[in-house]
């Protein structure tokens, strides 16, 4: 595997560290991460140079 973070793991992203994201998948290089306060919220998609722990 090539991928840094796995699934279910707590994430922020470099343009917005504020907000809390939960890797809910990782496919193609692409991270796509949820709001885990607010499920509803459309899924965000990152690589993995934008993401840090």
């Amino acid at each position: 595997m090539d991928n840094i973070f796995r699934v279910g793991q707590i994430v922020y992203a470099k343009e917005n560290p504020d907000l809390k994201l939960k890797v809910r998948r990782y496919l193609k290089r692409i991270y796509y991460c949820e709001v885990p306060s607010d499920p509803a919220h459309k899924d965000f998609a990152y690589y993995e140079r934008e993401l840090s722990a």
